[in-house]
């Protein structure tokens, strides 16, 4: 039999009035109906606050609270998350209406893995899984918001994201997800799509040398060969040497 799983989808905001609508629309437009919805916002100053006023009925809960940054927020929605599975979705991105049906029947097919890849619509189909990729790449994945699902005993065992780093403590928590604690991950199939990442978000804003130093950072934390580090980092300088004066 079936189980229904409860999911916990974690929305973080700050100014995001743009977009959000259309997020929580896609979350309570969801097919499948066990799901709680978590809003974190950072004090916005513009309509935002007015659009989750306006929505309150179609969020589990919401709160509005100055905090210092991203992670920080997805922490204090993780904490307050009571389902059985953790979703993060960004306020501009969204679901497509079969998108948690499908989560909860891969965490019932296969009951031993920890954590579920999505395919996810960007500026191209990103889908799969490939864990050997992430000691040099961030393409070993989808995304993190829309397409990242993790069972909510596997995050406790992870505990929570390093707010140390400003802009890939995703990248920390697959580090020590794949690599130090060895959980089992896999992909959903090509055309098993969650929905659609929108591009021009934080990671679109930072510079190519904080986003390589911050990933050097992170691997020597969890303690990738010194060597192998600094040799990625000036292989991929050659490579994309004309992304350092954008």
């Amino acid at each position: 039999m079936i189980k229904n799983y409860k999911i916990s989808v974690i929305t973080v905001t700050k100014n995001s009035e743009k977009y959000l609508q259309k997020c929580i629309d896609s979350v309570s437009n969801q097919i499948y109906k066990n799901v709680e919805h978590i809003i974190i916002d950072g004090k916005s100053e513009d309509g935002t606050i007015d659009i989750l006023k306006k929505n309150s009925k179609k969020i589990t809960k919401w709160i509005s609270e100055e905090d210092k940054g991203l992670y920080y927020a997805i922490n204090k929605g993780i904490k307050m998350a009571k389902g059985d599975i953790i979703a993060i979705l960004n306020s501009d991105d969204f679901y497509y209406s079969k998108a948690l049906k499908i989560v909860n029947i891969y965490f019932n097919k296969y009951k031993n893995i920890d954590f579920l890849f999505g395919s996810v619509k960007k500026y191209k189909l990103l889908h799969g899984y490939h864990p050997r990729k992430i000691y040099w790449t961030f393409g070993f994945y989808t995304t993190h918001s829309v397409g990242f699902f993790i069972k909510k005993k596997s995050q406790n065992r992870l505990c929570y994201y390093n707010t140390k780093f400003k802009y890939s403590s995703d990248y920390d928590l697959f580090y020590r997800m794949i690599v130090k604690k060895k959980m089992i991950g896999m992909a959903t199939k090509k055309n098993e799509i969650m929905g659609r990442f929108r591009r021009g978000g934080i990671s679109s804003k930072l510079s190519y040398m904080n986003f390589l130093t911050e990933n050097n950072k992170i691997r020597l934390k969890n303690g990738q060969n010194r060597l192998i580090v600094y040799f990625i980092f000036i292989l991929r300088l050659l490579r994309n040497f004309r992304r350092l004066f954008k």
